[in-house]
């Protein structure tokens, strides 16, 4: 339909690596559990509410937890956040891509870098990857600015590139940070008002979010609103959005609206 409008729902499903940026010890074994333990609670939110969202997943995460990530392909799209979380080769973009397809049992189409960090886009071609979503277009102090970069999808050497969302004047980015901060209902606002000026929003978050992050030495503007708040939060806000859009993932958005000209 012409007026249909789209929620494309994603989360980085990776170890959780933060407390490392800001000189916190964290061994690898209790990154994959604080990862896990956040991915068991969104497995239970998404089935609740039966929607379809896309799982940006490090190959490290997949290797460590086959099963989940099996059980998760039968019902959302698998998509790569490359191989680690806090490290990147080059040729990681085509190894985790060939692991995430071997565990999960898709193809894998689409990348996001961990931090949205740059990408060679000739190299994601030469991959085989169709998309990338990578971009935020707005200004990030100390991560990024790309202000300069379109708002909403378009493509670059024949490869679709989704950014996240941020409003359409000012540019307000509408990730995980604004979702947890904000006041749900303006982040509400903000949403419906993207969702409306551009037919879709692209929104993400991550599954360890959803774990007790108190006792980690991180800033409290990322750990507002994590746990059983954070679940709550998000449970009120899918069920809002369902009243305004479909929940699809970033393939399905593809065949739909974005399949590039080869």
């Amino acid at each position: 339909m012409r007026d249909e409008k789209f929620i494309l729902l994603s989360f980085d499903v990776e170890e959780f690596d933060m407390p490392l940026e800001y000189g916190q010890p964290i061994s690898p074994e209790e990154q994959m559990n604080v990862g896990k333990k956040g991915t068991d609670v969104l497995e239970t939110i998404l089935q609740q509410h039966n929607i379809s969202c896309t799982l940006f997943t490090t190959a490290n995460y997949a290797i460590h937890f086959p099963k989940q990530i099996q059980q998760l392909a039968g019902t959302q799209e698998i998509a790569s956040h490359t191989f680690y979380h806090s490290r990147f080769e080059e040729a990681d973009l085509l190894l985790s891509k060939q692991r995430l397809a071997v565990i999960s049992g898709q193809t894998i189409a689409g990348l996001r870098m961990p931090r949205m960090q740059q990408v060679n886009i000739a190299a994601l071609k030469a991959a085989g990857y169709l998309y990338d979503a990578s971009v935020n277009p707005t200004w990030i102090p100390g991560r990024y600015n790309n202000r300069h970069l379109p708002r909403t999808w378009y493509t670059e050497q024949h490869i679709v590139r989704i950014p996240a969302s941020v409003t359409p004047n000012l540019r307000i980015p509408l990730f995980w940070l604004a979702f947890k901060n904000m006041p749900l209902s303006l982040f509400v606002k903000f949403t419906l008002q993207t969702l409306r000026q551009d037919g879709y929003v692209s929104l993400y978050l991550h599954p360890w979010e959803f774990t007790e992050l108190s006792n980690y030495q991180i800033p409290n503007y990322t750990k507002r609103y994590s746990g059983k708040r954070l679940e709550d939060r998000l449970h009120q806000f899918i069920e809002t959005m369902k009243q305004e859009g479909q929940f699809i993932t970033m393939q399905q958005f593809m065949d739909k609206k974005c399949r590039p000209k080869l």
